[in-house]
């Protein structure tokens, strides 16, 4: 017994250094998410927004499946599903970011994770926690403040990356049932193959097809390999240590990136109104994670072998 309490500290503490690892990973990823903001703001106003999202998940759809080719016809279902919500996402936040700030792209993206057990209770059928509607509330009206609601009205940008928050809102529970049943970078490479296709044919319908402007290759390159890649990589490997709940609470800092990152780059700032309503909707994300039990997130928290 007293010498298996070596080995036994000894596995504490590499479990305590992968898990300072993994929320490290983590903390870049959500750096990668937030600080992308701004070369996507820049690109489009070059580059039709469909056809930035097309050019930009072909790239992360090829390294990907270079890495790890997607095997059976149960994998590109499931991946297909999730998939779909993502394009839906990041077509309308892409959309958005043409016609609103960085800034508010980045504040109203990061109300997803306020959705989510709205639309995770109503997927599973029980009732969403007092915590939750709190939260709603809270940040409903840091919505109000970041995007100053003179007269009670989104803007076109703002309602379009109000949906893209729905978007991934139902990407986030299309996960929790379809991502345990598959490893987790093909998985990933299917989603991402089904955003490039389906924003291919959009563009093909809306603007034809051309090859990006040289100016825009950059934006490409380092959000289709540093974000599409990078940081989805990143992230799949720290939640085989950490789980759902953990990640999402450090990916919480994503609007936070995103607006730092638009202050020093764009020189976007936010008045003393906007700062309030941008610390509610990061209030209101944290305790969202931290208080919500509901079965999705405890299903998200183990981790399968397929992991």
């Amino acid at each position: 017994m007293l010498r298996s309490r070596p080995l036994l500290v000894s596995c504490l503490l590499m479990r305590l250094r992968r898990e300072t690892r993994a929320i490290a990973a983590l903390v870049l990823a959500s750096f990668l998410f937030g600080a992308t903001f701004v070369v996507v703001k820049s690109a489009v106003e070059t580059i039709a927004p469909i056809g930035f999202v097309a050019w930009r998940f072909m790239i992360g759809a090829l390294l990907l499946i270079v890495i790890a080719v997607p095997k059976g016809g149960a994998i590109w279902r499931d991946g297909t599903i999730a998939g779909a919500a993502l394009f839906a996402g990041y077509s309308l936040q892409t959309a958005g970011l043409a016609l609103t700030s960085a800034t508010n792209s980045a504040l109203i993206t990061g109300l997803f994770v306020v959705l989510t057990p709205f639309l995770a209770a109503a997927f599973h059928r029980y009732a969403p926690s007092p915590w939750s509607v709190g939260a709603a509330a809270v940040a409903f009206v840091g919505l109000a403040l970041v995007t100053g609601l003179d007269d009670l009205s989104l803007s076109p940008g703002d309602l379009l990356t109000l949906g893209c928050a729905v978007a991934f809102a139902l990407h986030v529970v299309a996960l929790s049932v379809l991502a345990p049943r598959h490893p987790v970078i093909p998985f990933t490479a299917v989603q991402l193959t089904t955003v490039a296709i389906a924003s291919f044919l959009l563009t093909g319908l809306l603007d034809g097809y051309s090859l990006p402007p040289e100016t825009v290759w950059p934006a490409i390159l380092i959000t289709g390999i540093g974000v599409s890649v990078g940081a989805y990589v990143l992230q799949a490997w720290a939640q085989t240590v950490v789980g759902a709940s953990t990640t999402a609470v450090v990916l919480a800092a994503e609007p936070a990136f995103g607006v730092a990152t638009a202050w020093v780059v764009l020189d976007e700032r936010l008045d003393l109104a906007g700062w309030l309503g941008a610390a509610l909707i990061v209030v209101a994300i944290v305790v969202v994670i931290k208080r919500q039990k509901d079965p999705a997130t405890t299903r998200a928290e183990a981790v399968t072998p397929a992991h």
